[in-house]
Parts: C-alpha cells; sequence; structure tokens
C-alpha cells in the first residue's frame, strides 16, 4: 500500500490589504493571476473589517534564509518584484488597496489575520485616505549637457610669452566660470522644481517627495532634483497633465516626467511587518 503523500510545508505571502468585502466578487479574477508563479491561487483572507490578499508559497523557498538568498539575486529580485506589483495593481483596480512590501511573509493564515488585527485602525484609516484616489509621480531633472573639453594645462612659459598654453590665472578663471555656471544653472534648476511641486501639490490631497536618484539611474548627463509622489482624486488627471503641459513650456530648463497611475505606495503607511515567517 502505497502512503500518503507528505503536504509540502507552505507559508502565506501577503500582497495587500482592503476593507472586508471590497473583493469578494473579484476573489475568481484574484484566482487567475500567477502571483509568484508557486502553482497556488491569489486569494483573498478575511481578517474582520479587513481582507487580506494573499498567495500560498513552499516554506523552502520562503523562509526567512530562501528568501534573503533569492532577493540578493539581481535577475529573482526583479521577478519577484514584478509579479509582486502585478498583484498589487489588479487588486488596487477591483478596490482600494494598502501595498504590502515585497516579501511579507507569514507562517500560516492565522498569523495574518493577527497582524491585520494588530493594525486595523491604522490600516482602515489608510483606505479611507486611498479610496476614489490613486499615486502620480513627478520627477524633474537638470540636462547637464555633454561633459566639458578639458581645458589645456597652464604652459610653463611666462604669461605673455609664445607657446600653446595659457596662463595659470587665465586657466584658473575659466575653471572658476564653468564651476560658477554649473551652480547656476543647478539652482535655476532646483527653484523650476519647486514650481513644479508647488503647482502639483495644489491638486493632490497629499503628496511626498522621495529620495532624488543617482547616476546610476539618470544617467550622466542630466541631475535629478525633484523626485516627488502625488495623492491624486480619480478624475484628475487630464486636469495633472494640461498642468505639467503648461510647465514644460514654461520651464524649459528642466525636464519634466509624469508616471501612474500607481497603487499608493507612497501612502501606504500601516504596512505589516515581516514577521520572519517562523515557526
Amino acid at each position: 500500500m502505497t502512503p500518503p503523500e507528505t503536504p509540502t510545508p507552505t507559508l502565506t505571502y501577503a500582497f495587500a490589504v482592503c476593507r472586508g468585502g471590497d473583493l469578494t466578487a473579484a476573489a475568481e479574477r484574484l484566482a487567475e493571476l500567477p502571483g509568484l508563479g508557486t502553482g497556488a491561487p491569489v486569494r483573498t483572507l478575511a481578517a474582520g473589517p479587513l481582507t487580506a490578499v494573499v498567495q500560498d508559497v513552499p516554506a523552502a523557498g520562503y523562509d526567512e534564509e530562501a528568501l534573503r538568498r533569492r532577493l540578493s539575486d539581481g535577475a529573482e529580485l526583479e521577478r519577484c518584484a514584478r509579479a509582486h506589483h502585478a498583484v498589487i495593481t489588479a487588486a488596487s483596480a477591483l478596490a482600494p488597496a494598502v501595498p504590502l512590501p515585497l516579501a511579507t511573509v507569514y507562517r500560516d493564515d492565522g498569523r495574518v489575520r493577527e497582524a491585520l488585527g494588530e493594525r486595523e485602525t491604522s490600516f482602515l484609516t489608510v483606505l479611507d485616505r486611498v479610496a476614489g484616489r490613486a499615486e502620480w509621480g513627478v520627477k524633474v531633472y537638470a540636462p547637464t549637457g555633454p561633459p566639458p573639453t578639458p581645458e589645456p594645462a597652464p604652459d610653463a612659459a611666462p604669461a605673455d610669452g609664445p607657446g600653446p598654453g595659457i596662463s595659470g590665472r587665465a586657466y584658473l578663471d575659466r575653471v572658476r566660470t564653468r564651476q560658477r555656471s554649473r551652480e547656476q544653472r543647478h539652482t535655476l534648476a532646483l527653484r523650476a522644481a519647486e514650481r513644479v511641486d508647488t503647482v502639483v501639490r495644489g491638486l493632490a490631497v497629499a503628496a511626498r517627495r522621495l529620495r532624488p536618484h543617482g547616476v546610476e539611474v539618470t544617467g550622466r548627463h542630466r541631475t535629478h532634483v525633484l523626485n516627488a509622489a502625488y495623492l491624486l482624486d480619480l478624475g484628475r488627471e487630464r486636469e495633472l497633465r494640461a498642468a505639467l503641459a503648461s510647465l514644460r513650456r514654461d520651464e524649459t530648463d528642466v525636464q519634466i516626467e509624469l508616471s501612474g497611475p500607481w497603487a499608493p505606495y507612497s501612502f501606504a503607511d500601516a504596512g505589516l511587518a515581516n514577521d520572519g515567517a517562523g515557526p
């Protein structure tokens, strides 16, 4: 007689939190999502007045140590991040949702319910804040232009003597002039970024400044001077785009980029902390 198969130990991976009942009619649509590709369906988990969007994942691949290895691999990190984002995007399209951080994993459904219960008031507050709204991202860049042609080194000959070089004083003057020019351009770009932020904040119900990207993201030929997220009521997209189009005509010294609409990642202050997926 063949012994029965031992069930593979699983953990519960949480993607997002919604208000209880909001996703009841959409459970079948969520189940069609691949999620993290574990073969288990994406599902809803009721917890009092809240509902979590979750998926069963194998413990061997998603416990604390396995997750550390998984997310240290660039390709695997990108795959997980994309899968995580896809589920959050789908849930947010169906109901107001609070996105949870990547790799939010719990021992079982009971621990998820406990965690939601511990932060119930916070989650309900955030859900009230984001209902009927979406996040938009605005980035402002200051073009730096191509790298400057190096100045010729000062010639050893006297300043008024023959030779291809320039005097030490003239050389230093040119260097200082270029430095002042760069500083002035940067100051003008920062002022333009503040004007952009002021206009978009006037349309938003909430705003958040994020850390600007470095040259490894922006490239050497532009500097990131504004990285901001704005929470706008649904239906104000046309107004936002028109305001940015006007700003682009006026603020010709900077580049203005818009992204979205997104799930409200930057305004989800009630996120759950990973409990380490312990026993």
